[in-house]
């Protein structure tokens, strides 16, 4: 349990989500009471931060090192992440009839994914614990951000994921010297894979035994998104869900910001919505038919295999945030992804992979059932690059024709074009 020798330090213990119980803050993820998991409690009243503390940093999550569990700053690992673009969609906005659309482009950090927030915070954290070596189970877009970390590092990487996700996925996160271990299974044998190795070794598993952890590098997407709109809160959030970790952590976010005063307490009315692609989408099954549980997906099946997580592990937590926050939840299906993922890149210019086509097929869905009014602001998260799983819209991106290096058959193809008044 913990004691009043962490009251001068940043992190005040590790809390459970179901009993309250309090922990020191070390390699811990579990309750010994009750089994729940633990998340990282602050001093909040010791830390004094105001909307100018960060406005002159360095442009990465480090920003808000106060609110993040690392508490020797020597023991930072960063590439530069985050603080990623908050991009006006004004193109797109206009084709779905709204007039405040937002993406919040993560696909533009380092190893083109959200995941090197929390996988930067884990790495970190390993090495403040004095870790031998880190890994993960990944479903493609982790194992990448946390091999990419360790590199910096200097640790040992090994990787717990299914043997045939995307190739460029695994090929990026061997890249950087990391260890594959490819299982004959889905995530989820994965996941218990790398669950049993870490308790029988010195490593780090990011989203294992440092998950406390690890989850609050996905909340800086809650601090950026307010910072960047003027500390002014949106109307809709629409989030990509796997775990649940990452929408969990941006709620939390939110109420960080409105306990340390960043925003008025009256400010934290915004919807939050869940998007998962059909074929593996339990949480969204579970809020649409108004369960308490989670009914695990035993062999998933969707195009969106960076969300394919058949039990996630927060998903019961996702949920209740769901109803906490009004919200609401959608499961495209895979037509209705490659079509959102090309009507994100034909409007915006931006190419995602499929998580991201879930959120935009998403908020497609929310409007056409008048469930987002035209002049709500409304943030939508992309959280991975297109370029990592090409495969995806091969069949709509085919070359239809070959020319011969000749004018006339190039503008027998081009419509005559009008002089631009």
């Amino acid at each position: 349990m913990s004691n009043s020798s962490n009251s001068n330090k940043k992190v005040k213990a590790l809390r459970c989500r179901e009993c309250n119980a309090e922990y020191e803050p070390m390699l811990k993820y579990i309750c010994d009471e009750c089994l729940g998991p633990l998340d990282v409690e602050y001093n909040l009243d010791s830390i004094k931060v105001s909307r100018n503390t960060f406005a002159y940093r360095a442009k990465n999550y480090w920003r808000y090192i106060e609110l993040l569990p690392i508490e020797d700053a020597r023991n930072i690992v960063s590439l530069d992440a985050g603080f990623t673009p908050l991009h006006r969609a004004d193109n797109l906005a206009d084709a779905l009839g709204l007039k405040h659309l937002y993406i919040k482009n993560d696909s533009m950090n380092p190893t083109f994914s959200f995941k090197d927030r929390p996988a930067g915070v884990a790495v970190s954290k390993a090495k403040e614990l004095r870790l031998n070596a880190v890994g993960c189970a990944s479903t493609g877009n982790l194992a990448s951000a946390t091999a990419a970390h360790a590199s910096k590092a200097k640790m040992p990487c090994y990787i717990f994921a299914p043997y045939n996700i995307e190739h460029a996925k695994i090929a990026q996160a061997l890249s950087y010297g990391a260890e594959f271990i490819a299982v004959d299974g889905t995530y989820d044998d994965a996941n218990r894979l790398a669950m049993q190795v870490a308790e029988h070794m010195n490593i780090g598993i990011v989203n294992v035994n440092l998950r406390p952890y690890y989850v609050e590098g996905s909340k800086t997407l809650a601090y950026e998104v307010l910072e960047q709109l003027s500390w002014n809160m949106p109307d809709h959030l629409i989030i990509p869900v796997a775990s649940g970790a990452m929408l969990n952590a941006i709620c939390k976010g939110l109420e960080e910001m409105r306990m340390l005063g960043l925003i008025n307490n009256d400010d934290i009315d915004v919807r939050i919505t869940a998007a998962q692609g059909k074929g593996c989408a339990p949480i969204v099954d579970a809020f649409k038919n108004n369960r308490d549980e989670i009914i695990p997906v035993e062999n998933p099946s969707t195009i969106a295999k960076s969300l394919a997580i058949g039990d996630p592990g927060d998903g019961i937590y996702a949920l209740r945030r769901l109803r906490q926050f009004n919200g609401y939840a959608e499961d495209p299906d895979d037509d209705e992804i490659v079509d959102a993922i090309l009507m994100l890149a034909r409007h915006e210019g931006i190419f995602t992979e499929p998580a991201g086509g879930v959120v935009i097929a998403a908020l497609k869905r929310l409007v056409e059932q008048g469930k987002i009014d035209k002049d709500e602001h409304v943030v939508c998260y992309i959280t991975g690059n297109g370029l990592k799983a090409i495969d995806a819209i091969d069949d709509r991106v085919k070359i239809s024709r070959i020319v011969k290096p000749m004018v006339e058959e190039v503008l027998s193809i081009i419509p005559q074009q009008q002089p631009h008044i």
